[in-house]
């Protein structure tokens, strides 16, 4: 196949060495693009937290200023859905690469302004409101960078191996935990406490500017996918995709969100929540928890390829399917270390749950994707992964914590996990198998 690049057509044969070059050069730019883009995402997870409840919500208790401050916090997965429609639509219009570059400097730019945004008592109700219409931008970015970044490997790939291309976009998630948890884990336990809440947690949002320059130096050098310069040269792009992608994919969209349920919820309590849970049970600091989170985001980079390689090999439901049944088996034993645990049991405790997070998180993105034709992919695709962010993840942490403060008990969390769990194995009995299917072939999708 020959594709494009400044009407220059080049070689990109199945077995040429430039479309072996092109196919590193993507998976790269798909792993590297989505660290950044969730490494500022974490660090505002993290910063919500530890620092945001008394910057920006100095009068409340701490329970309402929790509440407050993971309501803002899940206000960015509201604004998801919305920008994988916004963003999904130019990426079935325009191609892969041209949108994935905006998605990028839009998230850079959101995120470096969060480490210069004045706290409420310096510009009074002003900041958290700003704080909630960064947190939308944030949340717009993220929206529509997943697809993207997912589709620039896979569709560049070796379709036999597309669980594991695909799981290099995936692989933003541990590597952006580690860079961004790191982070505040380094400045936490290096500055004093007033040093750390005054000015220590805003290093890492304006170093966002400078991995925003990397991402855009190699975003900037990968061609547009043979798959999606194939429909633009056939003129199969649709005027709408967006609303094609509903009107024809409806169910695959709809059951993607619920596939997501035991992956995304689980994980920003395994993430997000942990941190002020264990804080509040024991004599234990924040660093500590953040170090823990850290090795399980580790394990992680580790976990995530190898379950991607397994599901090419004996399909995606098979290993999915296995990490969401796990995650509801150890939802008890879980909050039960964390409650009644040492140091060590509480340390391998996080670990272990993103790991599992890991068994799952790899395999999805190809699981997914696969089930819509290249010409509504990345809509579709956004669409169903983003739609899980309002009902699954960004609620979660505030469920939670309001469960852990009307029952008294952490194990009314733990039958949330449960429930999580229950509706991710529905949704993915219900979905079709593709593992094996030519994603390159839309007759395949055909009603």
């Amino acid at each position: 196949m020959a594709v494009k690049d400044d009407g220059v057509a080049l070689n990109l044969d199945p077995d040429s060495a430039r479309r072996r070059a092109q196919v590193r050069r993507a998976a790269l730019a798909s792993s590297i693009g989505t660290t950044i883009e969730w490494y500022d995402f974490f660090l505002y997870n993290t910063a919500a937290a530890l620092v945001f409840p008394h910057l920006f919500f100095p009068a409340s208790t701490p329970y309402a200023g929790a509440m407050a401050s993971f309501a803002t916090y899940a206000v960015g997965f509201v604004a998801r859905p919305l920008g994988a429609a916004i963003f999904g639509h130019w990426g079935d219009r325009i191609g892969r690469k041209a949108t994935l570059i905006v998605t990028l400097l839009v998230m850079g730019i959101s995120s470096a302004i969060v480490g210069i945004l004045p706290g409420t008592a310096a510009i009074g109700a002003a900041a958290p409101l700003l704080l909630v219409l960064l947190r939308l931008v944030q949340g717009l970015a993220i929206g529509g960078e997943w697809s993207g970044s997912v589709l620039i490997a896979m569709e560049w790939g070796d379709q036999r191996k597309r669980g594991l291309l695909g799981s290099f976009a995936q692989l933003g998630v541990p590597m952006g935990l580690v860079l961004g948890t790191g982070g505040m884990t380094l400045l936490s336990a290096t500055l004093s406490a007033q040093q750390f809440n005054s000015w220590g947690w805003r290093i890492p949002f304006l170093f966002s500017l400078v991995l925003v320059a990397v991402g855009l130096l190699i975003r900037l050098s990968i061609l547009e996918t043979p798959m999606f310069a194939k429909v633009t040269e056939e003129r199969k792009t649709a005027r709408v995709p967006v609303v094609d992608a509903i009107r024809q994919h409806w169910r695959e969209i709809l059951l993607s969100a619920g596939l997501r349920f035991s992956e995304q919820m689980p994980f920003y309590l395994f993430t997000t929540f942990v941190l002020i849970y264990v804080v509040s049970r024991h004599e234990f600091t924040r660093t500590f928890v953040l170090k823990a989170v850290l090795a399980g985001a580790v394990c992680e980079l580790f976990a995530i390829p190898l379950f991607s390689h397994l599901s090419d090999r004996f399909g995606r439901k098979r290993i999915y399917l296995t990490g969401s049944v796990l995650t509801g088996l150890i939802a008890y034993p879980y909050f039960a270390v964390l409650s009644h645990g040492g140091a060590a049991p509480i340390f391998a405790a996080v670990v272990i749950s993103l790991f599992i997070h890991g068994l799952q998180y790899g395999p999805q993105a190809a699981l997914i994707a696969e089930n819509f034709p290249t010409h509504l992919r990345y809509g579709g695709a956004g669409l169903g992964y983003q739609l899980a962010s309002v009902f699954a993840g960004g609620p979660a942490p505030l469920i939670a914590t309001w469960l852990l403060h009307k029952t008294g008990t952490p194990y009314a969390i733990s039958a949330y996990i449960v429930f999580a769990a229950v509706v991710t194995v529905g949704c993915g009995l219900a979905l079709p198998n593709r593992s094996q299917v030519d994603i390159d072939d839309a007759a395949v999708y055909s009603r």
